[in-house]
């Protein structure tokens, strides 16, 4: 068990914000997150965060996973203060963080994403991860199941990803797979290029279009200045920004920014 305090964190709103698939809520502050074939709970009471592992998992995983060395207040302390609506979006997202996620499991699941909602993602990749993932026990017994490997899951057939509701998307998967599985190269060669170059790298991978491409680099490769522009983020483009969206002054950090907006358009109006 690890205890850190930790400023500008919210396990509630990381879990909420659409940038990981295998991330849920037990109980009223405590969640759990399969991720680099590790099972994580972890406890928050305000500042305070409690990791359930060893302290070796932590500095070798959970850390970087959370981008704790990182200082977001800087983020967002550098909101433009006459933009009332970011200033908004800052306020009801605060405690956001941008994961580092491994880029086989976030190159598939945005593949996923494409026309679809978060709880049915979410079900989809559990499905993934139940049909062609490992299925292992922590110390306490508790069963989860990794992230389908490159090699497993090259194995599969369409009619096999089909049962696993992908639908249109089942032959995205196939292809891409397939294409890495011939090219194991690409992805390391991804991690070692700037943002310009693995978006283009990602774009020539079938089913993946420029949103896809930029969520990728920003929740796996870690480009911050990666701006997915779904249908949320395009809408408030146009109401909010008609002449034009600030990039310039959130430079480095535009991926950060777009999460809080992203964010706040999507929860704003309901009740939690």
């Amino acid at each position: 068990m690890v205890k850190v305090k930790i400023d500008v964190f919210s396990l509630e709103k990381i879990c909420l914000s659409g940038q990981c698939f295998r991330f849920r809520e037990l109980t009223k502050g405590k969640y759990c997150v399969v991720a680099f074939g590790k099972y994580l709970e972890i406890e928050q009471y305000d500042k305070e965060i409690i990791f359930y592992c060893s302290n070796k998992e932590y500095y070798d995983i959970w850390k970087e996973y959370f981008d704790l060395d990182t200082d977001y207040k800087k983020y967002l302390n550098g909101v433009d203060i006459t933009d009332e609506y970011l200033n908004q979006a800052i306020q009801f997202g605060k405690g956001i963080r941008i994961l580092k996620q491994d880029v086989w499991e976030m190159i598939i699941s945005f593949i996923v994403s494409q026309q679809n909602n978060i709880k049915r993602i979410q079900k989809i990749i559990e499905l993934l991860c139940q049909n062609f993932g490992e299925m292992k026990y922590t110390q306490q017994g508790i069963i989860y199941y990794t992230f389908p490997s490159i090699e497993y899951l090259a194995k599969a057939t369409e009619q096999d990803l089909k049962h696993c509701n992908l639908g249109y998307r089942a032959k995205y998967i196939l292809k891409t797979t397939n294409d890495l599985f011939q090219n194991p190269s690409i992805i390391e060669n991804l991690k070692n290029m700037n943002y310009t170059e693995s978006k283009k790298e990602l774009m020539k991978l079938y089913g993946i279009g420029e949103k896809v491409a930029d969520c990728i680099c920003l929740f796996s490769l870690h480009h911050l200045n990666a701006f997915p522009i779904d249908t949320h983020i395009k809408s408030v483009l146009q109401s909010q920004y008609q002449n034009g969206f600030p990039f310039d002054l959130y430079a480095g950090y535009e991926g950060v920014i777009q999460q809080y907006i992203f964010y706040y358009d999507l929860y704003k109006n309901k009740i939690r």
